[in-house]
């Protein structure tokens, strides 16, 4: 593909927001679409917030904020969706990515590129009922999205050689660090990490530590958030569909059934942080 010019993020949660922010930051004009107006609300005030902390930190000038965020434009209507890049952050099923990707393919030009922000879901798997399957491709972002520097670029059965590299220079371009990947469940980080979720919280369960424990011991290792404050942070039930997704993508393989510690939690609607309580309290 020629210069990316737009790039329009899909989903206005946490996650997009962050990677509106990315994009802002880094000269594109960025487009934040979401059919919630609440939502968009929202991820607007988020935004603000953040780059007003930037700015009392001396991090950017008051000129740099007013400059990022008048290139953003948030939407409502996928008629005004018109760009170079798609990145897709919404909820994690398969039939909703499609959807919008076949949306947007509707008003856009063929070159276009679709990226997914899935951490679980296959890259294959979504290609499967997009015109075009080659332009999609896996880019998945880790939360926080403006601090968190990996990002994987995930190869799906039909994604082209030029889409995946068009993604891995424009992570470049976004001052982030790309990995590009072959799609398999949990593409690498996702597929590592669960032990570091899964295996806490069998400790906890089983008596051998307490949450607290076992946070501050590996803070003290050198991991910069113990396992159950990650949890918190990420989402007690976005952690728990990855879980489940790789628990069923490996055909109930023990080493990753989820944990009903983490089962209950989001039974209670005690999802972390953005519930004001998960396995801390946050109010």
């Amino acid at each position: 593909m020629e210069n990316i010019n737009t790039i329009c993020i899909i989903g206005a949660g946490t996650m997009g927001s962050g990677i509106v922010q990315v994009c802002a930051q880094n000269g594109f004009y960025t487009l934040l679409y979401d059919i919630n107006t609440e939502g968009i609300e929202k991820a607007k005030t988020a935004i603000q917030k953040i780059l007003n902390y930037l700015v009392d930190k001396q991090k950017i000038s008051v000129e740099e904020k007013s400059t990022i965020f008048n290139r953003i434009k948030f939407v409502t209507d996928t008629n005004d969706c018109i760009a170079d890049v798609f990145i897709e952050a919404i909820v994690e099923k398969v039939e909703a990515k499609v959807s919008i990707f076949n949306q947007l393919a509707e008003v856009n030009h063929s070159e276009a590129i679709f990226a997914t922000n899935t951490s679980s879901l296959s890259i294959s798997a979504i290609q499967a009922g997009i015109q075009n399957p080659a332009r999609v491709v896996g880019m998945h972002f880790f939360n926080p999205a403006p601090l968190m520097k990996l990002v994987e670029v995930v190869k799906g059965e039909q994604t082209s050689d030029e889409a995946a590299q068009t993604v891995y220079d424009l992570c470049k371009q976004l001052n982030k660090t790309p990995v590009i990947c072959k799609d398999a469940p949990g593409f690498i980080v996702n597929r590592v990490a669960r032990h570091y979720y899964l295996e806490a919280m069998n400790l906890v369960e089983q008596g051998n530590a307490t949450i607290e424990n076992v946070d501050e011991l590996m803070e003290a290792t050198g991991f910069k958030m113990g396992p159950f404050k990650l949890m918190d942070l990420i989402g007690m039930d976005i952690n728990l569909a990855v879980t489940q997704s790789l628990y069923h993508a490996f055909n109930g393989e023990e080493r990753f059934k989820p944990s009903s510690l983490q089962i209950n939690k989001v039974a209670a609607n005690e999802l972390g942080k953005k519930t004001g309580k998960g396995f801390y309290n946050y109010t």
